[in-house]
């Protein structure tokens, strides 16, 4: 029974001096991002992130619910091209995404609301580059996370490198048809 309850202690002192660790050493920004190089020319990419219909076209949260409620507002294409979501799927949740900055061939700026499960904002870029006869797609997402998220950092950057990966090999399909 004292092995037992030594295991549990020492469990329970890991646990929490990890959680100690990570709200000292992490800061309240986080910054994830991955890139992948497409074997397209950068204005033919663009076609598949310059509005937000498109970007649904490979956003990979748009496969977590077939039923999910999605709503388009303004210009296609243009700033202020917005897209809401609802979902009663807790993985998909609510929210919206609006494009805040377009420059053409090079970069599209949007700015995420999240409404459940949790709330939040966030802002994602994607940025495109040459590469010869190819495209360097840089995707981004930058937030401020509030001090009991830190805790999660680790397998929100393993989720996140999931869903990007999954995202840009979507694009990669696409733009290379």
């Amino acid at each position: 029974m004292k092995t037992i309850l030594k295991v549990i202690g020492i469990i329970v002192l890991l646990i929490v001096g990890y959680a100690i660790v990570a709200i000292l050493a992490f800061g309240n920004n986080y910054h994830y991002e991955k890139s992948m190089v497409i074997n397209a020319p950068k204005e033919k990419v663009w076609q598949q992130i310059n509005s937000m219909k498109a970007f649904n076209q490979w956003n990979p949260w748009m496969k977590l619910d077939k039923n999910m409620k999605v709503t388009y507002t303004g210009n296609s294409g243009e700033v202020g091209d917005k897209y809401c979501w609802d979902s009663k799927n807790d993985d998909a949740g609510a929210g919206c995404q609006e494009i805040k900055e377009l420059v053409l061939n090079e970069k599209q700026k949007s700015e995420m609301t999240f409404i459940k499960p949790f709330e939040g904002q966030a802002t994602s870029e994607i940025l495109l580059s040459s590469e010869g006869n190819s495209t360097k797609v840089t995707w981004t997402m930058d937030t401020e996370q509030e001090t009991w998220m830190k805790i999660m950092r680790p397998m929100m950057d393993y989720q996140m490198g999931k869903s990007y990966e999954e995202g840009l090999q979507s694009l990669k399909q696409i733009s290379e048809k």
